[in-house]
């Protein structure tokens, strides 16, 4: 992976920087569609995209959660699960999936699909951005079909390997070639908005501020 201090980046920046990094870099479109929200925790959420896409099925299957198991399970160090699921009922992702990504060094994960075990994920140190909950089991009803490939969440593709960045506002998804120029610009980014923001404090106007930082 490249040589980023997640944990850095999840302590100074956001959302809203990186999509601003990007439109200034002519990358316009890597914000996903409204709906994906953080179901149990408001902190930044950054790592790699590790992705699985998954798509319905009809019937149990002979070995359950066989794909499922095998994903979990190849998740490593700084990986964001990135689950594509389409239109789906069916929860696809729980507390002992989390609690195996954790064991895994996994930083969270990002479905356009639903979670369940609300409850325990609440009490987990693993963001989880989904767009809702469900109590329904994914079993015989959806199952992973392939990973570690581009999937389609809305219009935005990811990629294994790209830059995920999830809070309260949404999620952008930087392309991995770019990940390192764009986060350092929106490191640089952040900062000046916490200068900014002192001057704000102090009486400035928002026309100072423009003019001194280009930024609001």
């Amino acid at each position: 992976m490249l040589d980023l201090d997640l944990d850095l980046l999840a302590a100074e920046t956001y959302s809203a920087v990186y999509s601003d990094v990007c439109d200034r870099l002519g990358l316009r479109h890597q914000s996903m569609a409204p709906g994906i929200v953080p179901t149990n925790s408001k902190r930044v959420l950054v790592g790699w995209a590790r992705t699985a896409r998954s798509a319905p099925v009809d019937g149990l299957p002979e070995r359950p959660y066989a794909q499922e198991i095998e994903f979990v399970d190849s998740l490593r160090g700084g990986d964001v699960a990135v689950v594509a699921t389409g239109d789906s009922n069916a929860a696809c992702w729980g507390e002992l999936f989390s609690t195996a990504a954790i064991g895994r060094g996994a930083r969270g994960v990002v479905t356009d699909g639903l979670v369940r075990d609300g409850a325990k994920l609440a009490h987990l140190d693993f963001p989880v951005h989904a767009q809702g909950s469900h109590p329904t089991d994914c079993l015989g009803r959806i199952s992973i079909i392939e990973t570690a490939r581009p999937v389609e969440i809305g219009e935005l593709t990811v990629s294994d390997g790209d830059l995920v960045v999830a809070d309260v506002d949404g999620v952008v998804v930087v392309p991995r070639a770019r990940a390192e120029e764009v986060a350092a610009l929106a490191l640089e980014k952040a900062r000046t908005e916490n200068s900014a923001r002192d001057l704000l404090l102090r009486g400035g106007y928002l026309r100072d501020v423009w003019a001194q930082y280009g930024v609001l």
